[in-house]
């Protein structure tokens, strides 16, 4: 039995990344090498060295929502809300801290711009909530919200853009795809000079994707479902790269269970379509799609690190994990990038 503390390592706080460096493309990455387990240091600029004409990368072309907002409500509690997941409309799934403010019927204001009334309560605790506003609730939102940032980061941001990929388009994410936070316009450029084609898809990422897995059979967790769409032309892009015999690589785990979801439910085959997945990718996956992944460095017994530890192997990255903490390599969300090959 595979255990969740299987992929558990020591990570010293200082190391957990509060800012993102600048620029963009300056941020360190470690190149795994799976055939012959060797690894690379390197910056994240490098990483146009490691790709050949007629590879594609496939990135995630998500947009974070500024999904937490502040609620007063009108006998005068404040409250925090998390949008999760719409409903319809301005119906929106939410966290609520603290949640016994906000109980079913609870109304609230938002600034002048906003307000929201509390219309059911789940049984995990989360709130549905309906808002109000005279403008465009996307508009709105922007004026009110703050990124979302990880519990982890405990500085504040000062851009809201530097936690979007610059190649961000498609509002609906709870959380950045942080492996393109790396990239840079110019970068993407030069890439692309190079004879490097790239795919957009969409995976809306949820926070369940950062839920912690709380049992000890690895076997027995439980995703959380995120929508994810791609369009004819990536899918075209994808299956033309296959037939040339040259590499798909996935920009971010989300990118990576998106095609693999989609080649897994059609027999290997990459198709346009969209979706809702649950996939959960842990070592002992048969890949289907991916050649190569850029990602970051991931929380301890966390689903990603399984994903990362199945696409390379478990003992090369535990062991590349081992190095990163002791040459001092940023981690998480705003931390340091790493390229499997």
């Amino acid at each position: 039995m595979m255990k969740t503390s299987d992929f558990y390592y020591d990570l010293p706080k200082e190391l957990i990344a509060q800012t993102p460096v600048e620029p963009r493309d300056s941020s360190r990455l470690m190149v795994i090498n799976r055939k012959n387990h060797t690894l690379e240091h390197k910056h994240f600029y490098d990483i146009v060295d490691y790709l050949d004409e007629g590879d594609c990368l496939i990135v995630n072309d998500s947009r974070v929502l500024p999904a937490r907002i502040y609620g007063r409500r009108l006998t005068g509690a404040n409250v925090e809300f998390l949008l999760l997941s719409q409903f319809r409309n301005k119906v929106w799934e939410c966290l609520a801290k603290p949640g016994r403010k906000a109980q079913k019927g609870d109304e609230f204001t938002f600034g002048d711009v906003m307000r929201g009334k509390v219309i059911d309560v789940l049984d995990s605790g989360n709130r549905i909530v309906e808002f109000y506003c005279d403008e465009n609730f996307y508009s709105a939102l922007d004026k009110i919200g703050q990124m979302p940032l990880p519990p982890y980061i405990t500085e504040k941001l000062q851009d809201k853009e530097r936690y979007q990929t610059v190649y961000s388009r498609e509002l609906g994410s709870a959380a950045a795809p942080t492996a393109g936070l790396h990239f840079t316009k110019e970068l993407l450029q030069k890439i692309q000079t190079k004879g490097v084609a790239i795919g957009y898809v969409t995976l809306h990422v949820g926070l369940g994707t950062f839920r912690p897995v709380k049992v000890e059979d690895v076997t027995q967790h439980k995703m959380h479902a995120e929508h994810y769409e791609i369009p004819p032309e990536t899918a075209e892009l994808i299956r033309t790269t296959k037939a040339n015999g040259k590499r798909v690589i996935a920009v971010g785990t989300t990118s990576c269970r998106t095609l693999e979801s989609v080649a897994t439910m059609n027999n290997g085959e990459i198709k346009a379509c969209d979706g809702f997945t649950d996939i959960f990718i842990y070592p002992g996956y048969p890949f289907k799609i991916l050649d190569g992944l850029i990602t970051n460095f991931h929380l301890p017994e966390s689903t990603l690190i399984m994903l990362v530890s199945a696409f390379a192997d478990y003992d090369t990255i535990m062991k590349s994990y081992e190095i990163a903490v002791k040459e001092k390599y940023r981690f998480f969300s705003f931390g340091d990038a790493m390229a499997i090959f």
